[in-house]
């Protein structure tokens, strides 16, 4: 089997993560915490999930002229993924993300994005030039939207699939979800972009048709412990998730984009990809931190024979 090709185009940040026993209401201090100070942002995450996956990856991202954009920078090259298409700027400091997690491993997460704005469109073309190597194009939201509908166009104007993790939601022009081959809504994002309460299986299978209608070929809701739901024109099929105790759910949806854009890229069957997918998440969720956190494919591999972590 070859070896599947995927470029992400995306966000990149320094994260720090925080855990506490409970998430603290608004205004409320809860101390007693542990610190973790790592590499993030959905696109650098899914970059380097992809990797430990089996993929050769490229990644187009944007960081700043700072210390932690050069540590960002030689982290993801000693991934072995291919950094050429990431960028510097001195205009804006590298992207930070501010992390909490509780006991039962659920987040808040606030974000700076700083030099992750900065990537424009005129900062992707040269990438978009070499789009002909991919097998898969992954995009999420937490880069400019213009930007992020350019590289959707080119990718479906040379024919290659394409994921979009809408997250976070954001407005996006209607002309950008016909685009989109795969898109990988969580619960809330679903109902965001619904319109439509996304509680159950019933509501989400509601949301993801709705969505359908809307342009995009495939909708996929993850679900956290209750798996995944896809969504096409006149069908879904749905996944459960791997049984694990979930210690951090950081980096999970990132870990499901990843292994999804992997599976596409290597041509197996869509109940093959979710599964793989749903096993890929449930593994991040049982370690702490974001890019540490990533499972590499034989780990994923052994969890689907064994059906658990």
């Amino acid at each position: 089997m070859s070896t599947p090709r995927v470029l992400v185009i995306g966000s990149a940040n320094v994260d720090f993560v925080v855990t506490v026993e409970r998430l603290p209401a608004p205004g409320e201090t809860v101390s007693g915490g542990t610190l973790l100070v790592n590499h993030g942002g959905k696109g650098a995450n899914q970059a380097v999930a992809a990797r430990r996956l089996g993929a050769d990856v490229r990644f187009v991202g944007c960081v700043g002229d700072d210390g932690p954009g050069a540590a960002v920078r030689a982290a993801l090259s000693a991934e072995g993924i291919d950094v050429t298409g990431l960028v510097t700027t001195r205009e804006a400091p590298t992207g930070t993300a501010l992390i909490v997690v509780d006991a039962a491993g659920r987040n808040q997460i606030a974000v700076a994005p700083g030099a992750n704005h900065r990537l424009t469109v005129e900062a992707i073309e040269g990438a978009l030039a070499d789009l002909g190597w991919a097998q898969v194009l992954v995009c999420q939201l937490e880069t400019p939207v213009a930007t992020v509908h350019h590289a959707l166009a080119a990718a479906r104007a040379r024919g290659v699939p394409t994921v979009l993790n809408p997250a976070p939601v954001q407005t996006v022009p209607d002309e950008v979800w016909p685009l989109v081959d795969y898109l990988t809504p969580n619960e809330s994002e679903a109902a965001q972009l619904s319109g439509q309460s996304v509680g159950n299986l019933d509501e989400a299978r509601v949301a993801g048709h709705g969505l359908v209608a809307r342009g995009s070929r495939t909708v996929i809701v993850t679900l956290g412990e209750q798996g995944a739901l896809a969504c096409g024109a006149t069908s879904s099929l749905h996944v459960p998730a791997l049984p694990v105790r979930a210690l951090d759910t950081t980096a999970a949806g990132d870990a499901f984009n990843a292994a999804l854009a992997v599976g596409i890229a290597r041509g197996q069957s869509l109940g093959g990809t979710l599964r793989f997918a749903a096993t890929a998440a449930g593994l991040t969720c049982t370690r702490r931190g974001a890019q540490n956190s990533l499972p590499r494919g034989d780990e994923v591999e052994a969890a689907l024979v064994r059906g658990s972590a």
